[in-house]
């Protein structure tokens, strides 16, 4: 059986740096950092205090009020990135094959904030349960899928990946497998994440996760420096629309990049900490270089994961030089979460989105905040410390790796 070609032909971003595409962009190019005192609710007695929020938003502004009373956040993110990414794809559904196109999404927790209030509003009442009648189906994670399905009528392959960070790069793994197969046309792919109150906080804080640098929240996401403490805690989605490359073509669709493989593996070492030496990490991106047919050296940038922790940082070094060899000192290295925060299972989605950013203009978004150098990290590598530099970028590898030892990378490259 041959494999069809895979491409990207929409995008669609809701981030706390940026609430469209081209404000997240310019953010990331511009060195924004997201990370202010949390604002959804009143944190003054938890460890940290400060997150990556999504700004300027409201809901009403895209879905009515009907509607939006029925979808957790992290479903409403993933309803305003999906539409945007549908819009700027110019796909025209009714021209769609409805029943090979599909929706493949990610997501880490789900319906946390749903879960949280209605625990307690339950515990605040006499003990008679009054749940609301859209407290499941707001709460679990795959709903979010067939809310988008439902939206564009999408009768194709439907449901929500969960690898905890690397949610949305499984998913959008998936969605590329699921096209190549010509198991579907088109497939809306990412992920969304809405982690930021006092049940995400907490529980993060309790694993000693976070970074509870109060007095600097801007520059408290400094992946590879030595002051790291933990990752900054973000929330948001991203999207991409995923298309079969003969699909595209013939509507004369834009084409951004091209999916080339992916990479899945699992560290099989500890529930929260990276595998010391990598082993998981380098694993997946020698897999996913296989599947693409690349050498080394045809990678430009690597999208790490890069989340400003201890230990995460110097094992995923470790992975990228034991892979890349002498190519590692040649590529571009950047971690944007050190200005969005860590979405955890949307990570993926707007971190793809970067990468096929990078690929589309021909430049490296910066990794801000670095100011220490540690002594078990090696500079030589370029790390794309403060400022966007211009490259050409033929290919470029996101990573995402996830509590539970998870590990996905993705590979995008200009249309061959």
């Amino acid at each position: 059986m041959e494999l069809k070609r895979v491409v990207i032909t929409g995008l669609g971003a809701l981030t706390p740096i940026g609430n469209t595409i081209d404000e997240y962009w310019t953010s990331l190019l511009n060195g924004v950092s997201g990370a202010a005192p949390i604002t959804h609710f009143d944190a003054s007695k938890f460890k940290t205090q400060f997150a990556c929020e999504v700004k300027n938003f409201d809901v009403l502004d895209h879905i009515d009020r009907k509607e939006a009373r029925k979808l957790d956040q992290f479903s409403q993110y993933a309803m305003v990135a999906a539409t945007e990414a549908m819009n700027d794809s110019g796909l025209n559904v009714d021209a769609l094959n409805l029943d090979k196109a599909g929706v493949i999404w990610g997501s880490g927790i789900g319906g946390l904030k749903t879960f949280q209030e209605e625990c307690f509003a339950f515990n605040q009442g006499d003990g008679t349960p009054r749940f609301n009648p859209f407290f499941i189906p707001k709460m679990i994670v795959d709903i979010v899928a067939g809310h988008i399905s439902i939206k564009y009528g999408f009768r194709g392959p439907n449901f929500v990946t969960v690898s905890a960070c690397a949610s949305a790069s499984n998913a959008m793994i998936d969605a590329f497998n699921y096209i190549r197969l010509g198991k579907a046309d088109v497939v809306v792919s990412g992920g969304s994440e809405a982690g930021v109150n006092e049940a995400g906080m907490g529980g993060f804080n309790a694993l000693k996760a976070l970074s509870t640098n109060n007095e600097n929240p801007k520059t408290a996401s400094r992946p590879f420096d030595k002051d790291r403490d933990g990752f900054v805690l973000g929330e948001g989605a991203g999207a991409v629309i995923m298309e079969e490359y003969e699909h595209a073509k013939a509507r004369g669709a834009k084409i951004y990049a091209e999916v080339l493989g992916g990479g899945l593996t699992a560290d099989a070492h500890h529930i929260t900490a990276p595998h010391p030496e990598g082993i998981g990490a380098a694993n997946v991106m020698k897999f996913a270089l296989e599947e693409a047919g690349l050498s080394t050296s045809e990678i430009d940038y690597i999208n790490v994961h890069g989340t400003s922790t201890p230990l995460g940082d110097i094992a995923e070094t470790k992975a990228i030089k034991s892979i890349f060899g002498e190519d590692a000192y040649k590529l571009n290295i950047g971690s944007t979460k050190s200005m969005t925060g860590h979405l955890l299972g949307a990570a993926g989605a707007i971190e793809a989105i970067a990468c096929i950013k990078a690929v589309e203009n021909d430049i490296v978004p910066p990794t801000i905040n670095f100011e220490t150098e540690d002594p078990e990290i090696d500079y030589g590598l370029n790390f794309t410390f403060h400022k966007a530099q211009k490259r050409e970028v033929r290919a470029a590898l996101s990573n995402t790796f996830g509590f539970g030892g998870h590990n996905t990378s993705i590979i995008f490259s200009k249309v061959r």
